[in-house]
């Protein structure tokens, strides 16, 4: 049997997954999240802040140890949207040399969505396809178009006009796939700056999130989606409240059906409530307080722009895909 260890560095967070190979795919031992919100700023600066450095640095040092002790053989590390567009990638790279001694990923966000769509639907069983798939970070948003039973691409993910033929082996097949410049984080440092804010602000965001679901639609034809798959912080947070659920339940969480009504409402209530008010609500991770109403946003315009009617919330995404990435060599 095989332990492996994958790490996903996201803007707002840094997730580990120490995992066991099996017969039926992944067998978890250990998943960490911590908020360190590396892209804190990047959006104005195009620089990672040292302050944000360091907060990975720290979280790095304890999934080091962790790593360790668990004796996972292999390790992987991805890094994401942040890590793309900072000048100075170079020198958080080195740290993560430093620390976890291997080299961080800055992958593409084309390759981001193929792995968050491999670790979604690895989980996810009896869901209409083809499936349409939004992961939604703080940085970037990726949509996936794809398959969880066709055979397999020999490649990272592409448009599907130029995609490459795929190999006769079992597994998800992404059809086509697009990142997007807009999440929790990027959204909220660019147009919500009041608490809550204001309906110029929201309608700012919303322009900005139009224009890029515009520039998506052009690789991603997802009128031909037959459900519609969400995943990452955000989503799970909208299902906990629109369940209702008295405290945060991965287990209740994974695979529940939310209608689009429902997010609607949560989203304009998140909108307009204060701070001190999302920070109280028992699902919220206070790492998500800051930024939830624009994530939330991310979510409801998605499901206007695709025509979804609900969204299934799944746990597991690119951090499950990165594992199952590692099992597979």
């Amino acid at each position: 049997m095989k332990r492996v260890a994958a790490i996903d560095c996201g803007t707002n967070s840094i997730r580990l997954l120490i995992a066991d190979g099996g017969p039926v795919g992944l067998s978890d031992v250990r998943r960490e999240m911590r908020v360190v919100r590396l892209g804190e700023g990047v959006d104005q600066t195009g620089r990672l802040a040292p302050a944000a450095i360091e907060r990975t640095r720290l979280a790095l040092v304890d999934y080091a140890e962790c790593i360790r002790s668990l004796e996972a053989t292999e390790v992987r590390m991805v890094a994401t949207s942040a890590s793309r567009d900072a000048a100075n990638a170079d020198e958080f790279r080195a740290v993560v040399r430093q620390v976890l001694e291997v080299e961080p990923e800055v992958i593409t966000g084309l390759a981001e969505a193929e792995l968050s769509f491999t670790g979604a639907v690895a989980s996810l069983s009896g869901v209409a396809e083809p499936l349409l798939l939004a992961d939604i970070g703080g940085g970037s948003t990726e949509l996936v178009l794809g398959s969880a039973t066709s055979p397999a691409a020999s490649a990272p993910a592409q448009p599907a006009a130029t995609a490459p033929s795929a190999r006769a082996q079992p597994g998800p097949k992404v059809v086509a796939a697009h990142s997007m410049d807009v999440g929790c984080v990027r959204l909220t440092e660019r147009h919500l700056h009041d608490d809550p804010p204001t309906e110029a602000q929201v309608q700012g965001a919303l322009a900005d999130l139009r224009v890029a679901l515009q520039a998506a639609a052009a690789d991603v034809p997802v009128s031909r989606a037959a459900a519609f798959v969400g995943v990452a912080g955000t989503v799970t947070t909208i299902a906990a409240l629109a369940l209702d659920l008295p405290a945060y339940d991965a287990d209740a969480i994974h695979g529940s059906v939310i209608d689009y009504q429902q997010v609607a409402e949560v989203t304009g209530r998140l909108l307009g409530m204060r701070r001190a008010e999302r920070a109280a609500l028992p699902v919220m991770h206070p790492g998500r307080v800051d930024v939830i109403g624009g994530g939330a946003l991310v979510l409801r315009t998605v499901m206007e722009f695709a025509g979804a009617r609900e969204v299934i919330a799944s746990e597991h995404d690119i951090l499950d895909g990165i594992a199952l990435s590692l099992l597979a060599r």
